[in-house]
């Protein structure tokens, strides 16, 4: 071959591997695909309430959206408490979703320690036993109805415990010296409103909800744990679509820690989004000084505060509804240490 044949086609081959880079480049951008590069869908759980309000807050004002890049949809859907939301991850309904530490448990436990994973904190606190105004203490609590959001919930494992450490008994039938009526925490405003109920261990704004309705506070669950901290709300998805969309979970978890960002720096317009966007919702707008009132009860906070959940494992057990679970693998906060690091904040211990 002649040395003029040789250069041109060393020029070509330049020109290619010139141009293979160049599309490479411009395929390993920050905005989120999928494995082939194509359009990716993040089906997204949360619960319309003030203790979600990172998820809320992200949805509404975009910033979710923002952060996840113009290659993948955002699709979202509401639960009232945690075991629905399992069930509708393991249904493959969704892929991720904010929900509370004994599901996330829960969740863990019955797929053998492979169906998800908790890349993020969300909130602390924003949770008290909220009662009829004649009830002044735990004795008198006997012999009436108090509300939980569901079955084996958050809120449901941490009104038993208490209860039991009180020396009281509650079954999971309704029985024994308290009955507890699990139901959807819109229809516990109405049970209380009528007295067909006469407390209430719930997150808000149903704490604030039920005080205007001539309630009082007889625990606030911050009181129960060390330096009022305890995980109310973290961030958990499926290993499956983990696997399969890392870039994905990674700019949900940058999203994450830039609604907390938000929730800090504009707390009012975070309200009035939170009021907006529940109102899509359920039809009727939440009220401004309702949602301020909460506020003030709620940490919101990147850090899912590992230990308070191995405690509410422990309570769970405790009470029945559950059986000692090995939390190993639970947690992979590599996207949220990388994303705390990205914004200047100071990185979380991986359990």
């Amino acid at each position: 071959m002649s040395s003029l044949r040789l250069r041109t086609l060393a020029a070509a081959v330049a020109l290619a591997t010139a141009t293979v880079g160049a599309l490479a480049a411009c395929g390993s951008s920050d905005e989120a695909a999928g494995a082939d590069g194509g359009p990716v869908t993040l089906r997204l759980g949360y619960f319309p309430n003030i203790t979600h309000a990172s998820a809320v807050v992200g949805v509404e004002k975009g910033i979710f959206q923002d952060k996840l890049g113009s290659n993948v949809t955002l699709e979202t859907k509401t639960f009232n408490a945690g075991p629905a939301a399992v069930e509708a991850l393991f249904s493959d309904a969704i892929d991720a979703t904010y929900i509370g530490p004994n599901p996330t448990v829960n969740a863990h436990s019955k797929s053998n320690g492979e169906a998800v994973r908790v890349v993020s904190g969300s909130a602390s606190g924003g949770v008290a036993l909220v009662v009829k105004p004649d009830i002044n203490g735990v004795e008198d609590l006997k012999g009436k109805k108090i509300a939980t959001p569901q079955l084996g919930n958050t809120q449901d494992v941490a009104f038993r415990y208490w209860l039991k450490e009180k020396g009281l008994t509650a079954t999971k039938e309704g029985g024994g010296d308290v009955s507890i009526v699990p139901q959807e925490n819109a229809q516990t405003v109405e049970t209380f409103r009528s007295g067909a109920i006469q407390g209430a261990w719930v997150p808000e704004p149903f704490v604030s909800r039920l005080v205007n309705e001539g309630g009082k506070v007889l625990v606030d669950e911050r009181d129960l744990w060390p330096d009022g901290k305890f995980v109310i709300t973290n961030l958990i998805v499926s290993t499956k679509f983990l696997k399969a969309h890392p870039d994905v979970v990674k700019a949900l978890v940058a999203g994450q820690v830039a609604a907390n960002d938000y929730l800090h720096a504009n707390e009012a317009d975070s309200q009035k989004a939170i009021s907006d966007h529940i109102g899509k919702i359920t039809g009727k707008p939440l009220d401004l000084e309702l949602i301020a009132q909460a506020w003030k009860t709620i940490e919101f906070t990147n850090d899912p505060i590992a230990s308070s959940l191995k405690t509410g494992l422990d309570h769970a057990v405790a009470v029945e509804l559950t059986q000692p679970v090995d939390l190993n693998g639970l947690y992979d906060l590599s996207y949220l240490n990388e994303a705390l690091k990205a914004a200047g904040q100071p990185e979380v211990a991986q359990p």
